[in-house]
């Protein structure tokens, strides 16, 4: 007799929706569920990096409950500059934090520096 013999962790994981087997499951992936802007606060704040250049950052916006990559292509455009995604961090390279503020504030995130 196994140790897990007959108990759940003996049988392999099914398909909650369609009862199939995980690996043979063909349902799609369940719809990802984003936090409305309103019940979120982004920190703002401006930071000097190597050779005096100054990105503005902004925190404070999980990952898995907003889409940070669109978020970042409407900063990036609004500021005319580059940017990038770190670590749930969002950076755009400037000094832009009124432009970012007043997005944010019309999105409809909370906004704190």
């Amino acid at each position: 007799m196994r140790l897990f013999e007959g108990t759940p962790w003996d049988r392999p994981p099914r398909c909650e929706r369609c009862g199939e087997l995980e690996a043979d499951c063909t349902c799609p992936p369940p719809a990802k569920v984003l936090t409305p802007p309103e019940k979120q606060t982004a920190v703002l704040a401006s930071e000097n990096r190597k050779k005096g250049k100054v990105v503005t950052v902004v925190r404070g916006l999980a990952a898995d409950e907003n889409d940070l990559p669109r978020l970042l292509d409407r900063l990036k455009a609004a500021c005319g500059a580059g940017g990038t995604i770190k670590d749930e961090t969002l950076e755009v390279q400037g000094n832009h934090r009124e432009r970012v503020r007043t997005l944010l504030v019309e999105i409809g995130y909370r906004v704190r520096e």
